[in-house]
């Protein structure tokens, strides 16, 4: 009997051992088992800044932030006096312009000569002004003070003055030396140099109502009404909605299946939808993005590369900045 008790109790033990074996067996597989890599990406667009080729003070926006534009809506309206005080000067060139070139088919009178040499003393008063302005600039930019656009611009100012002084010398020898055949060839180019300086003045004019030049979103608007802007500052963005991508970082041990043209699906968490994508573009984001080493020891690294996948077809409400999911 008490042999009989002994192997029942060590069958128990069996049994009993053998399902605790079975039963961290089947949770080590449970735990041990491999889940599938998630990978964020976020969808994308095609964004463009607004800017003015002329500084002024925001005189009105027609738009609003979140507002959609087709391609030429006016977006905001520039307030530039200066650029107005220009259009002025530049039509009163032509107008001197062209009585000059009357003067010379004409014959010049005593006044007019006169007339011409002070216009002249003036052009040469500028020119000087000119001179120095590009010489102070030009040492700043040397050193480093002064941007290069800056010293462009004074010296295409000296350049124009160089050459108002030459032009108004030259109407001033007509006058004192009477009009020939070249003296009248030369005002009517001179008439012809103030129109075109009008015409680039009137093009400034247009600048200052700023339009859209393609079909999309206003993303962001930086300044307020009232403020002023400088040459080429960003005013405000606008997303092209109809030019969206997902992109994703994605280490390379991940990369399997992964190449231009291939299309998967990804998960979008804000829609609760499965999306079709297709791979466009691939490159490796370089040593400043983040590596992963595959052992201790680190035999080698792993590198990341971005991923950029089109949508096959049209997202309803998809928006920039959504998350989108991938498991490899």
């Amino acid at each position: 009997m008490d042999t009989k008790s002994q192997n029942t109790n060590m069958l128990l033990a069996f049994l009993a051992l053998t399902a605790i074996i079975v039963v961290v067996a089947i949770a080590g597989f449970f735990i041990l088992r491999k889940e599938p890599e998630i990978v964020q990406g976020q969808a994308e667009v095609t964004e463009y800044r607004v800017s003015s080729k002329v500084p002024g003070r925001i005189l009105e926006f027609r738009v609003k932030e979140g507002q959609h534009v087709q391609a030429g809506d006016t977006l905001a309206i520039l307030e530039a006096p200066d650029v107005r005080a220009k259009l002025e000067q530049a039509r009163a060139a032509e107008a001197a312009a062209q009585a000059q070139n009357e003067k010379a088919l004409k014959g010049a009178r005593e006044e007019q000569i006169q007339t011409a040499y002070e216009i002249w003393q003036k052009a040469k008063a500028g020119r000087a002004i000119a001179e120095k302005s590009y010489k102070r600039v030009k040492n700043l930019a040397e050193q480093g003070v002064m941007s290069a656009q800056k010293l462009d611009e004074v010296t295409a100012q000296r350049d124009a003055a160089i050459a108002t002084e030459k032009a108004a010398k030259a109407q001033y020898d007509m006058a004192k030396n009477g009009a020939e055949r070249e003296d009248k060839a030369t005002a009517a180019a001179l008439v012809e140099r103030a129109k075109g300086a009008v015409s680039e003045v009137e093009s400034y004019i247009k600048e200052t109502y700023l339009t859209a030049q393609t079909e999309g979103e206003v993303s962001e608007i930086f300044p307020e009404a009232g403020e002023l802007v400088g040459t080429g500052a960003p005013i405000m963005n606008i997303s092209v909605l109809n030019d969206m991508w997902v992109t994703f970082n994605i280490r390379e041990d991940l990369l399997k299946g992964l190449t231009v043209g291939t299309k998967f699906e990804a998960y979008i968490p804000a829609l609760d939808k499965q999306i079709n994508l297709k791979v466009s573009y691939m490159k490796d984001l370089g040593t400043y993005a983040v590596w992963k080493a595959t052992k201790p020891t680190g035999e080698y690294d792993l590198k990341t590369f971005e991923v950029k996948a089109i949508p096959e077809n049209d997202i309803e409400g998809l928006r920039p900045g959504m998350s989108v999911i991938l498991k490899k």
